[in-house]
């Protein structure tokens, strides 16, 4: 299958392949999961798919056959087609796809090519740790830990549900934004005192779900410590380097019974629940969107990605 890029992602797990953080990349490679976009060509194995159709699909890929998938978890299969990682990606203008009946997503017309990019791997993984990973229901108290693309998603969509969000940053500029769609209360960390002690008062004795968005061994910690008895630390951002193999505080999961999950990416057949809500407007992915950029920029952003700068999801949506 091929896809003709209407949009792509700039994502910072696109900068951890770039600085080497995945060894399976290798040279010369085009980086680039989050896209959308129109069928240009479709193979001689696929079923379910014509020329013309517009399309997005997840940023991992599942082979439709191993045990995970056909448990329902595409996400984890334990043969997964990445675009930009396991193959070239979507930093083009044209892309090739594998498994394409088994992960590819119609795209309704109502979402242009810039807002189904957007959701990506930062919009749909914040879904699944939410929704699925989570468990969020409405009046539950939510931290979320960084507010960049995935923090401010999660943020919406645990909004969306009735949860009591607490939004944590190191930039007051990201926790306007977050204030913006919707959380209840904004805490910066780096005028803090105590965090977790200040989040537990805010949250009546600690939350219940708590989402380390950016991907730290501090933030890891704080998210793990801030919850209550029996409370839900969902890890989202990536760990790498030295904070590979960050210290966990077992006693602590211990005494509380506290519960640690990963959520990476989102199954295909879980996006028309996205959809949804998108095409109903209990959710807006669009107001994430920070700036469009041409490819020929990416160059430049893509060395950035590590400073955090800026506000919201950046996407491609100039080939030329």
């Amino acid at each position: 299958m091929v896809i003709k890029v209407g949009a792509t992602g700039l994502c910072r797990s696109d900068w951890h392949g770039w600085m080497g953080h995945d060894p399976d990349i290798c040279l010369p490679h085009i980086p680039g999961h989050e896209l959308a976009g129109t069928i240009e060509a479709v193979g001689k194995d696929t079923l379910n798919w014509a020329v013309g159709d517009r399309v997005t699909l997840p940023f991992v890929c599942g082979c439709g056959s191993c045990r995970q998938c056909i448990s329902g978890n595409h996400q984890v299969c334990d043969h997964q087609f990445q675009p930009g990682f396991t193959a070239w990606g979507s930093y083009a203008e044209y892309v090739a796809i594998d498994y394409a009946d088994t992960n590819l997503v119609a795209l309704p017309a109502e979402i242009n090519f810039v807002t189904a990019a957007s959701l990506g791997c930062r919009f749909v993984t914040a879904f699944r740790a939410i929704v699925d990973q989570g468990n969020v229901s409405a009046g539950q108290w939510v931290a979320v830990h960084g507010c960049g693309g995935v923090g401010l998603s999660a943020i919406m969509i645990a909004t969306a549900l009735g949860a009591n969000v607490i939004a944590i940053d190191i930039c007051d500029e990201k926790l306007a934004t977050a204030k913006s769609i919707g959380a209840l209360l904004t805490l910066n960390a780096s005028q803090a005192t105590d965090l977790v002690a200040e989040i537990k008062t805010l949250s009546q004795g600690g939350v219940h779900v708590s989402v380390d968005a950016l991907g730290s061994h501090i933030t890891c910690r704080n998210s793990i410590l801030n919850l209550r008895k029996r409370g839900r630390h969902i890890q989202v951002g990536l760990m790498a380097g030295t904070d590979a193999q960050a210290a966990i505080p077992m006693d602590r999961v211990i005494s509380d019974e506290l519960e640690i999950y990963g959520s990476h990416g989102m199954q295909a057949h879980r996006y028309p629940e996205l959809l949804n809500m998108i095409k109903s407007g209990k959710l807006a992915p669009e107001l994430l969107i920070g700036r469009t950029i041409s490819l020929s920029q990416s160059v430049i952003e893509l060395p950035k990605m590590d400073e955090f700068t800026g506000v919201g999801v950046t996407v491609i949506d100039r080939f030329k």
